[in-house]
């Protein structure tokens, strides 16, 4: 398997990039699975790509972006 590109992994920079406004990506620790939520539209943000995927996730984690197993979002209508 070969490294992700450069260019692709940019299409992913604002994931990990610093906000003055409360953290709209936060790192969500299922049961088994570590998943990239989106605070404002209340759901996970799917990457497809595996090495994609470890390479946000390491870059979000060195930025310091919060992770928790708790339920991130805001409580679904109904």
């Amino acid at each position: 398997m070969s490294a992700p590109t450069t260019d692709v992994i940019g299409d992913y920079t604002q994931l990990w990039q610093d906000s003055p406004h409360a953290p709209r990506w936060v790192l969500w620790e299922t049961a088994g699975e570590v998943l990239v939520f989106d605070r404002d539209v209340n759901c996970p943000f799917y990457i497809d790509d595996e090495a994609i995927r470890g390479e946000v996730l390491r870059r979000m984690r060195a930025a310091g972006v919060l992770e928790s197993a708790e339920y991130p979002g805001r409580p679904c209508s109904r």
